[in-house]
Order: structure tokens, then sequence, then C-alpha cells
């Protein structure tokens, strides 16, 4: 079974302790400090491995840590970097971030990495905090906490070609005969439980050849969640050409296929208006039956009419199937150029990423004796504080007075008893205008 969905929890590596030690040699009377910096955590990485099929591993195992960083040493001996830790996964995995819907990736080839976790930074040692007025400081930094998250990530299939279409509408029976791919096939609704895919070959072997898909599942409101045309709509964005497949027979209901060839298109452009967009060919199957041959000029007038290249197949005896698989070809051809063409200009462009400013904070007043600050700079710089130290707990409260913080949170109105959010950490605000540690 593919299983195309999963969420697990990745853990980069803890940053090690800066060491607080002091030279002690024979005949160096003044040894002064010589703590190492703590190592840095290790990262958790994603990487798109091709010889992965499905996201069943992360089934039975949700939890990854990466290596923790070594704590400084003595001697200015630094600590060890945490091991980075990769984690294998399908090509086509998208990634989001399970809490905020943000999207992390999307790894469509292979070998394609991405850094989901970043490893904290390693504290620094005493050696940092020596100057003329403190020539033997105690203070060490901690090491910063690696980031942690929960991931939901979805596999969708890489095919260059999707067939969709109805349920018996004969879709695996053409994979079938156009690929070496057996897909299960019988005469009753949702034989496909599960996507198949087969290599197609066009013009023998040395020729090109394309992967076909065969999309299960769609039938009316799948776009909303009904049938299993919800599970496997997400597949059919990856193709880049779409064969849509049309019972001409009107099957035991005698159904109408132009009806049915309506219902599938609203469908894929209510899952994702881009899919509207994308070129479509129009098999009409079963001429092999008498009813279906009795419809085919009825059915093609009206197709060709909306702009649509019609191809009149069975997928039973084979009938047709070359020269659809050929035009699909040609077809796939001229997207991939289009596509090179497109990627080559935007290559041309320079893109740069917003820089984020670690001095920028916020104080923000969350209840009547509660405050929060936030920041990128002043959380980490509260994480990696060590409060036991009575030097660690002045350098932070210098960084508050420094940075505006303090004067910010008197001018807000805060009060002696009120307490201070910062990063995890709940702290007390004192009537010498200081935060203690609760």
């Amino acid at each position: 079974m593919l299983i195309d969905r999963a969420r697990i929890y990745v853990k980069a590596g803890d940053g090690g302790n800066g060491s607080a030690s002091f030279r002690r040699e024979k005949y160096v009377p003044k040894g002064g400090p010589d703590g190492g910096d703590g190592g840095r955590g290790g990262n958790v990485r994603l990487l798109a491995q091709a010889n992965l099929t499905s996201l069943l591993a992360f089934q039975f195992n949700q939890r990854f840590t990466a290596g923790a960083g070594g704590q400084g040493l003595s001697q200015l001996r630094h600590g060890k970097n945490g091991e980075m830790l990769t984690i294998g996964v399908p090509v086509g995995t998208v990634v989001w971030d399970d809490e905020t819907d943000e999207l992390l990736a999307d790894l469509t080839e292979p070998d394609m990495t991405t850094i989901v976790a970043r490893g904290g930074r390693g504290g620094l040692g005493n050696v940092h905090f020596k100057s003329s007025t403190r020539q033997a400081p105690r203070i060490a930094e901690l090491g910063e906490p690696g980031q942690e998250r929960w991931l939901r990530m979805e596999l969708r299939l890489i095919a260059d070609v999707g067939l969709v279409g109805l349920p018996n509408a004969g879709k695996s029976t053409l994979l079938a005969a156009a690929s070496a791919a057996r897909p299960k096939v019988a005469d009753y609704p949702f034989t496909t439980l599960q996507p198949y895919l087969g290599v197609v070959e066009i013009g023998g072997p040395g020729g090109q050849t394309f992967v076909m898909a065969d999309i299960p599942g769609l039938i009316e409101g799948a776009a909303e969640g009904a049938g299993l045309g919800h599970e496997f709509l997400r597949h059919v964005s990856r193709t880049k050409v779409l064969i849509h497949v049309l019972d001409a027979s009107g099957g035991l209901e005698g159904r109408d296929p132009l009806a049915d060839f309506r219902i599938i298109n609203d469908e894929l452009a209510a899952y994702d208006e881009a899919m509207a967009e994308k070129p479509m060919l129009v098999a009409l199957n079963k001429i092999d039956l008498p009813e279906a041959r009795e419809r085919l000029p009825r059915l093609r007038r009206a197709l060709e009419a909306e702009g649509r290249e019609v191809f009149t197949i069975s997928g039973v005896t084979g009938e047709g199937v070359p020269t659809l698989l050929r035009a699909a070809a040609e077809e796939l051809r001229a997207v991939v150029e289009r596509e090179a063409e497109e990627a080559a200009a935007e290559e041309r462009k320079v893109y740069t990423l917003p820089e984020v400013d670690e001095r920028r904070w916020e104080v923000t007043q969350i209840s009547q004796h509660h405050f929060a600050v936030t920041g990128i700079g002043i959380e980490r710089f509260t994480r990696m504080t060590n409060f036991d130290n009575e030097e660690g707990a002045e350098r932070f409260q210098r960084r508050l007075e420094s940075t505006g913080i303090n004067a910010e949170l008197t001018r807000q109105g805060i009060l002696p008893g009120d307490v201070v959010h910062i990063a995890g950490q709940e702290l007390v605000w004192g009537e010498e205008h200081e935060l203690d540690e609760i």
C-alpha cells in the first residue's frame, strides 16, 4: 500500500555549554581563564532519495533527534560539534511546519536536501569575558537549545503524464497496455485504490520514455473530500500532461461521457486552478464495444468544438493506443522545452531573502501583572544565560539595560512583583528595576 502522508517530530542538537575554567600550571602563577567554547548542535535535514517510494517508514518511527554539541573544555579546547541527522524521504515529498502551516520544502529532485531544524549554538567559554577590569571571570554561556518542530509530509508522485477520469473509465487498462505496469483491473467501481506508475517507451529502445500515472478515486465532489479523490488529487498536480479517459460506451449505467468529462474537469479546477491550465488529451475508450462506436461521432464533434484533441482507443485490444502515446510524448516535449526556457529566465533574476534584525525586540503586556519580551536576539541570549551564576545574571541585567528593554518595561507601567516572560523564563521585576529568576 502507498503511504503518502506522515507526521514526525524533529529535534536538532543542543549546543554544548561553555567552560569556566582557569589555567593551573606549574610555574605559571597567574594562569587566567582558559575555558573553551561549547560545540554546536547538529542540524536535522531531509534528503530526497530515488530508491524510496513511500512514507511507510514514518508510520513506525516518528521522533528524530540530532547529536548534541559537546561541552567546552579547559586549555581553550572547543567542544565537539554534534552530528547532523539526515532523514531519507522519497522524491516528491512536500514538507510543512505542522504548527504554523509554513511550507518548508518541496523535494522534487533526487539528492535535494533541506534543513528542517537547526542545531543550537555552543556557549562561549569564560576566556571571552576577560577584560582589564575582570581578570578572572567565572561566567560561561549555556548552549543554545536546538530547534524542534512537528513536520507534516505529503508524497506527491513524480509522473510526466497523468491518467484522469471517473472510476471504471479504463485508466488502469490503458496503463497496463501502454507500459509494463500491472495494476489491478476489474469491472466494478474503485478497482484502483492507490496510484500506479508505469514507464512508457516511444520508438523502441533508445527512444523517448516517460512516466505515466493512473490517478484513481476521482468522482463528483472529490475536491471536497468525497470518495477517494481527495486522497489522490495531490498527485495530479505533479504531472505535466493529462490524458482524460472517457468510457465512450457509457458503461453499465448508461452515463453521458460528456457529462463525466465536465465533472472531472470541474473537480480538478476546484482542487487547484492551475490544473485547468495543464495540457489535456482526451481518450475515448472502449471503442471495441458497439455502444461506444455508435456514440463516437457525436462525442468527437462536441469535444473538438471545445478545442480538445480527441483520440479513440481500446485499452483492451490496444487499438489507437500507440497514436495516443505518441501525441502525449510530443505534448510532453513541448512542455519540457517551455519549462526549461522559463527556468532559464528565472535564473537570471536575483532573489534576496529578507534580512532578520536580531537586535529587534518587542515588549507586550499580556495581563495586568504579566509582560512578554520577544525578539530573536534577546530570546537566544536568555536561553544561553546561566542564571545560577551571579556574573551571568549580572550580564543579563546589563543587556536589558543597554538594549532599552528595562526602559520600555518601566514606560509600560511594570511594578515590583510583576512577571516578565522571555524565551520560556519567568522573571520577577524587583524594587531595583531588575529582573530576578523565579
